[in-house]
């Protein structure tokens, strides 16, 4: 069954500091949601209201059309940025606990624990105190607190921050079996180029208002045409500077993504790497997520 959760008008000020300005956007089951925004754009204190940890000043988070309140959020997952865990407590234990405060009957909290405990590569830890954890491990648990109790809707702050590309694959894997179950997920990140490869669609936000919305696909097939080249020995990209007609939007280890506009021509890009020395890749591509990201914060 389908559902989805709405933050419909949401205003949040404290004092001069305008943190939500009428933020709008839905997450639908069965989909990555990224929610995208510089630093202080307001999307931790939007993820705080879904779960009625900041007050509004205006505004609602409905799921099913159903204003959300105590009885819904027993059905949400959340995972916080900063630590939400007892550092003393023992792995397993705390888990078992956050099951029971959300109605688990004790069995079926121990085997759930169990399973996730499991799933994310964490099992041998089960019987050490939360404290004890490497930074990585301690994202696990936390991931699995949130999800320990089965919820329809899981909500993410910087789920991915410090850890390695082993965790990253093991926790990026959970989000999208989640949504393929049919969960609503919605999570923050900086990691645009994680973000890119594991969400349908995103959500970006500046100054507490929504700038740009939609899937990443029809994001990115937006704009201005886009070539990226690699020319043998030039990792700066310093043949592409002057080049009429064309604007330099990344370089990143010799790869160099460029901007045409209407006059330019892709052949006389071609010649000028071609005159710089050898070119190992010269292909036409889509907007990145970054790019997405740049132009949306800019305007």
């Amino acid at each position: 069954m389908s559902s989805l959760l709405e933050l419909v008008g949401l205003t949040r000020r404290f004092g001069a500091v305008t943190a939500l300005d009428g933020l709008s956007f839905n997450v639908p089951s069965g989909e990555v949601v990224g929610f995208l925004g510089p630093n202080g754009a307001g999307k931790t204190t939007a993820m705080r209201a879904i779960f009625g940890l900041t007050d509004l000043d205006s505004g609602s988070v409905k799921w099913n059309g159903v204003l959300v309140g105590p009885s819904e959020r027993r059905r949400f997952g959340y995972m916080p940025e900063e630590r939400g865990l007892y550092p003393n407590m023992l792995v397993a234990e705390e888990l078992e606990y956050l099951g029971r405060l959300h109605g688990m009957r004790a069995n079926d909290a121990t085997a759930a624990t169990k399973a996730w405990l499991e799933r994310l590569e964490v099992a041998d830890r089960a019987s050490s105190k939360v404290e004890t954890l490497s930074h990585g491990n301690q994202q696990r648990v936390q991931l699995a607190a949130a999800l320990v109790h089965d919820p329809e809707v899981l909500v993410l702050d910087e789920p991915l921050a410090g850890l390695d590309p082993t965790g990253i694959d093991v926790i990026g894997q959970v989000l999208v079996e989640q949504a393929r179950a049919g969960r609503c997920v919605l999570f923050s990140s900086h990691q645009l180029d994680l973000v890119e490869n594991l969400c349908e669609s995103v959500a970006i936000v500046d100054h507490g208002r929504l700038v740009v919305s939609g899937t990443v696909d029809d994001l990115a097939s937006k704009g201005a045409r886009r070539l990226a080249v690699r020319v043998e020995g030039d990792r700066q990209g310093a043949w592409a500077q002057g080049v009429p007609g064309v604007t330099v939007s990344e370089i990143q280890g010799g790869e160099v993504r460029l901007i045409l506009d209407d006059s330019a021509e892709s052949d006389i890009v071609l010649d000028a790497a071609r005159t710089a020395g050898r070119v190992t890749k010269f292909v036409s591509e889509r907007r990145s997520l970054s790019e997405v990201f740049r132009e949306a914060v800019a305007r």
